[in-house]
């Protein structure tokens, strides 16, 4: 149904936070569990593979930052849900590829590398992933469904106009 002429159609839309303000809000958060997670792996690391450890804080932090971003950096007012999640793991996925392929590459060019190397390898890694997160949850993930006009109902187009209402 097109809207009468003249008329106009309001746009139904949630605002959220603008870019600047969400990027600081996911680097607040994302960023916070973030290097909480670069100690959490290498201590974790000493009682298994490295890899391993960086999967199980990959998916532990995972978790925790797509509910943070649901409600605090892309203030969506609720919690994040399956879609969300399955999405969000898979940008997860490709930090943890990145990060895991950073440090190997690491211990391939330099094998006697010890946590300090390892760490800021890994920080740089996962900053540079994060950034790609970033994107991908805001332009995707968290943008929420376009917006769609609402048109006045057939009851609100008539009482607005003289001839239809006098019918």
């Amino acid at each position: 149904m097109k809207p009468l002429p003249g008329k106009r159609c309001e746009v139904a839309a949630s605002a959220g936070p603008g870019p600047v303000t969400s990027f600081v809000r996911f680097v607040l958060s994302g960023g916070g569990v973030g290097v909480l997670s670069s100690f959490a792996v290498p201590l974790l690391a000493v009682t298994m593979p490295w890899a391993v450890s960086n999967a199980i804080v990959t998916i532990v932090s995972t978790l925790l930052c797509t509910e943070l971003h649901a409600r605090f950096t892309f203030a969506k007012g609720r919690g994040a849900g399956w879609r969300e999640h399955w999405q969000s793991a898979g940008s997860a996925t490709a930090a943890f590829l990145a990060t895991g392929i950073a440090v190997h590459v690491l211990h391939l060019v330099q094998p006697s590398a010890g946590p300090p190397a390892e760490q800021l390898v890994y920080l740089g890694a996962s900053g540079l992933a994060g950034a790609g997160r970033f994107l991908v949850l805001r332009l995707y993930v968290f943008a929420g469904r376009p917006a769609r006009a609402v048109h006045p109902s057939a009851r609100q187009r008539a009482a607005a106009s003289p001839v239809l209402a006098a019918a």
